[in-house]
């Protein structure tokens, strides 16, 4: 890819990492199945769950991370990792991950970046 950044590549791992660790973990209930996606063109990652529980479909994103500007967005996690304090452990400084599930006033009382 030409234009990408030493820390762009080095996010896109970590987060992809990451990600793959997460979808090893299926869900306790149902016949569900765990997909990442991973759009490294333009930096969206996600968690998938689908698949039938008793007699309903489930479809559910559960984890949504896009890389922009060289920061780590956290738009979705509906699981019962930190994903942030994960990053934090996989090197990513916090100043370069963003809790983009709250509002800019919010994010300002975090140890987080703001956008």
């Amino acid at each position: 890819m030409e234009g990408v950044t030493g820390k762009l590549k080095k996010y896109q791992q970590i987060v992809q990492k990451l990600l793959m660790g997460y979808a090893k973990s299926k869900p306790a209930y149902g016949e569900i199945e765990v997909e990442t996606i991973f759009d490294t063109q333009q930096n969206h990652y996600q968690i998938v769950h689908f698949g039938w529980h008793h007699e309903r479909w489930i479809h559910q994103g559960v984890i949504h991370l896009d890389i922009r500007n060289e920061k780590i967005w956290i738009f979705c996690n509906s699981t019962e990792h930190d994903v942030a304090e994960d990053l934090v452990n996989l090197g990513v400084p916090k100043q370069d991950i963003v809790l983009g599930f709250y509002p800019p006033f919010m994010r300002k009382m975090s140890d987080y970046a703001v956008g």
